[in-house]
């Protein structure tokens, strides 16, 4: 198991630190992997299209904005990715069906929790870089987070 304190002290040289904003939803406190990004504004199209075509053990970050406004992942959304094997989900936006989403074996951060459901446009953009939580979060670079935090680097920093 990854711990981002330890990480942080052996490799504070490669790493940025993200601003303390999530909160963990899914059964999984504790995930790692190489980040696919999508920009989305409360439209959650290219967040389904995404968790049906990442390779497995990948972690979609996306950004929504910080919107409050509607749900992007809901527990049929995150299944798909428990389904497919992906490491987690990191959400600058909310999710909804909580309950449901801590049952699911799956790392999902999130801002927050909110019932409304997004709209269907397909509007966004894939594989971009993006810029949140006062760091840079770049396509195949990795992401790890767990109960202290959120930290991403250019490399690849634990052995199984």
């Amino acid at each position: 198991m990854i711990k981002t304190a330890d990480l942080c002290d052996v490799y504070s040289e490669y790493i940025d630190i993200c601003e303390p904003l999530f909160r963990s939803y899914g059964k999984k406190q504790c995930f790692y992997g190489p980040m696919a990004t999508l920009k989305v504004l409360d439209d959650n199209v290219l967040v389904k299209k995404a968790l049906e075509t990442l390779p497995a053990g990948t972690v979609l970050v996306v950004d929504g904005g910080g919107s409050t406004r509607c749900a992007l992942l809901g527990d049929n959304l995150a299944a798909i990715a428990a389904a497919r094997q992906l490491a987690g989900i990191i959400i600058n936006g909310c999710v909804r069906d909580v309950a449901e989403l801590k049952e699911i074996e799956l790392g999902i951060f999130a801002l927050a929790s909110m019932p409304k459901k997004s709209k269907k446009e397909g509007k966004g953009e894939e594989n971009r870089p993006l810029s949140f939580g006062g760091i840079e979060w770049y396509p195949n670079h990795y992401v790890y987070a767990d109960e202290d935090g959120v930290i991403v680097s250019d490399r690849f920093l634990v052995e199984e």
